[in-house]
């Protein structure tokens, strides 16, 4: 999660929503992150205002998930977030083009009845049951234009080719909006609760394209062993992500015989 809001960088200028927040874990290091880069522009009536009531943003269907979100934003010091009670893919929600950043981990194991899910999700997705290709679809329909998303999916949406809606969401990705990363993570980083192999997408709705230089990363470790044990280990690639990700530049020169390189999109496509 510290890892991810540091890719993403909010500012005071954002609106922040994890539409299947659970513990409120993203939103609650944003306020950190927040609080520690912006501590003298806080003190602006404004700027307080907006970070205490209109910045952050996150709905859960579980009871107990919205009440652990809610004490947990109430610990980070953020005195009115917007925590409420939704089906971020259901019929009755219709925000969208609202926010300039989303910051998620959706659930992905399992699918929907497609007649539950709202009309303008199915247009986006072409009426998939899957929910990780649903909650990417809703991304797309919260972000504004020029707004910022990093989410961990599973690594099928990278490289399922049998299924014609992954197919369809890559193409999406890559021609209609701005792809700028993808971090593959180990498989064993979400044990004990998940040994599915996943990945970390990071792009800006520009619905105009703008796709150019895809970064990769081989994520190998993250400080902790592989196992259902997870005991800390002295292997980590966190600080190696997040240098390399603010140093793009120095990445043109590495190929793919290293843990991150640039990908042309005319590779991708």
């Amino acid at each position: 999660i510290d890892m991810m809001v540091e890719l993403a960088k909010p500012t005071l200028q954002d609106t922040i929503i994890d539409p299947a927040m659970g513990t409120a874990g993203f939103l609650s290091e944003s306020a950190k992150y927040i609080q520690e880069h912006y501590k003298a522009e806080l003190a602006k009536k404004e700027n307080n205002k907006h970070f205490h009531n209109e910045m952050f943003t996150g709905f859960d269907t579980d009871t107990d998930m919205l009440r652990i979100g809610c004490m947990n934003m109430t610990l980070h010091g953020v005195d009115n977030p917007k925590i409420d009670y939704n089906n971020s893919l259901g019929e009755d929600y219709e925000d969208k083009e609202k926010y300039s950043l989303i910051l998620a981990n959706p659930p992905f194991s399992g699918s929907l009845d497609p007649s539950t899910v709202a009309k303008s999700l199915n247009q986006i997705s072409g009426g998939t049951k899957k929910t990780e290709l649903l909650f990417l679809s809703l991304f797309l329909r919260l972000l504004k234009i020029g707004g910022r998303c990093v989410s961990i999916i599973p690594v099928g949406v990278l490289n399922n080719t049998n299924d014609k809606a992954y197919i369809r969401l890559r193409k999406a990705l890559v021609e209609e909006q701005k792809l700028e990363g993808i971090i593959f993570m180990p498989s064993g980083v979400f044990y004990p609760y998940s040994g599915v192999q996943t990945g970390i997408l990071i792009f800006t709705k520009t619905n105009a394209g703008g796709t150019d230089k895809v970064w990769m990363y081989n994520m190998e470790n993250d400080g902790y062993s592989l196992d259902q044990k997870r005991d800390k280990i002295e292997a980590d690639d966190i600080l190696d992500i997040i240098a390399r990700w603010n140093n793009l530049a120095d990445e043109v020169n590495r190929t793919k015989f290293d843990k991150s390189f640039l990908v042309d999109k005319q590779e991708i496509v």
